[in-house]
């Protein structure tokens, strides 16, 4: 285990790669309210990140706020943030396995060698920040394993270790898709440098996340699409049957969870969690609609699709191994968050102008 210090200190820097997306802005705020130093680095490649960044200039209006515009394959750029940098926290990713499947070498470019670039210049840095990483779950395929049975709306598994835990972190790996495999690389890659070098670091494979600051589109960020869509009034595609069932968390609950991971880094280091609402926060795509549709008071336009491949019809995380570890757990609730959501997207839509922004990939 890693003996270096993981104290907290107030005036501390932290470097966010990916800084200006959805996640990376919530946690951002939630440090310089805290009166720490952030250094926000991200190639502000997607739609809307603009708009996160001048709403957390306008909030903190302070100087502990630092923007870096490079690109995660920069290894100058990101060398100079890391030795600037207390703590690192690893978001800059292409997100989407559709665009995995079109561009794979940009694809593992950004996520497999721009994680690599990441872990040199932190192995090399003076003070070797400690690192929390975002993978995901489709780290463990696509789960055609996992039989499920029909229930209402939705699935449910056959294996009632599985329906009463979720999907637990000893389940083998099995990388799916372009996406798929560049981020499972750098999960992979991520555990061995804690192990072979002694880098103090720790994974997240993620479930569904979602808040406040989220653009969602098709590939990425449903539920900010589900409601995105219902407020412009345009059509959705759902590909599958709808009652495939996903644990979803609030992102509040997770950036939580991120900051006990690097206070708590000297005994989790070189751990793997799985981290998601967990069976007490699932929800299928179907129940989605029917909730949306009670808060916008209209019916939605849906017609559906063929399944893509590598869809989950039933992905709950078995979060007990961090919550545990962390003393840690979802506060709150689907309806709770799926609400805060809503209304986050009424007030957003009524002070910026909207007409392209969720064109593109989302945060």
């Amino acid at each position: 285990m890693n003996s270096k210090s993981t104290t907290d200190h107030r005036n501390h820097t932290t470097l966010i790669t990916g800084g200006a997306g959805f996640i990376g802005t919530n946690l951002a705020d939630a440090l310089l309210s805290e009166g720490k130093s952030v250094i926000i680095y991200d190639n502000l490649s997607r739609n809307g990140v603009e708009k996160n960044l001048n709403w957390l200039r306008e909030k903190h209006n302070s100087s502990n706020l630092r923007i870096e515009i490079a690109d995660i394959r920069d290894e100058a750029a990101l060398r100079e943030a890391v030795n600037a940098a207390d703590a690192v926290y690893h978001f800059a990713a292409q997100v989407a396995v559709t665009t995995s499947c079109t561009d794979p070498l940009m694809d593992f470019e950004v996520n497999a060698r721009g994680t690599i670039n990441l872990l040199e210049a932190i192995r090399q840095s003076e003070k070797q920040p400690p690192l929390v990483f975002t993978s995901t779950n489709k780290v463990y395929g696509d789960l055609e394993d996992l039989k499920v049975i029909l229930k209402g709306d939705r699935y449910a598994p056959e294996d009632a270790a599985i329906a009463a835990a979720g999907v637990s972190e000893a389940r083998s790996i099995d990388f799916h898709s372009p996406y798929g495999c560049s981020k499972g690389a750098a999960d992979a890659y991520i555990l061995d440098y804690a192990r072979t070098f002694g880098l103090q670091a720790v994974v997240f494979r993620m479930s569904c996340i979602y808040g406040p600051h989220q653009f969602g589109t098709e590939d990425q960020g449903w539920i900010a699409h589900f409601l995105i869509s219902a407020l412009e009034g345009k059509p959705l595609t759902i590909y599958g049957d709808g009652k495939q069932v996903r644990d979803i968390l609030f992102v509040e609950d997770l950036v939580l969870a991120m900051k006990i991971a690097q206070q708590q880094m000297g005994n989790l280091t070189g751990q793997a969690f799985n981290i998601g609402g967990g069976v007490n926060n699932t929800i299928s795509l179907l129940e989605l609609l029917k909730l949306i549709e009670n808060m916008h008071g209209e019916a939605l336009d849906v017609d559906f699709g063929e399944w893509r491949p590598g869809d989950q019809r039933y992905y709950v995380s078995d979060i007990r191994k961090f919550s545990n570890a962390g003393s840690w757990a979802p506060q709150v609730t689907a309806q709770q968050g799926i609400q805060q959501l809503y209304q986050w997207l009424v007030e957003f839509r009524n002070t910026t102008i909207t007409n392209n922004i969720y064109s593109r990939e989302s945060i």
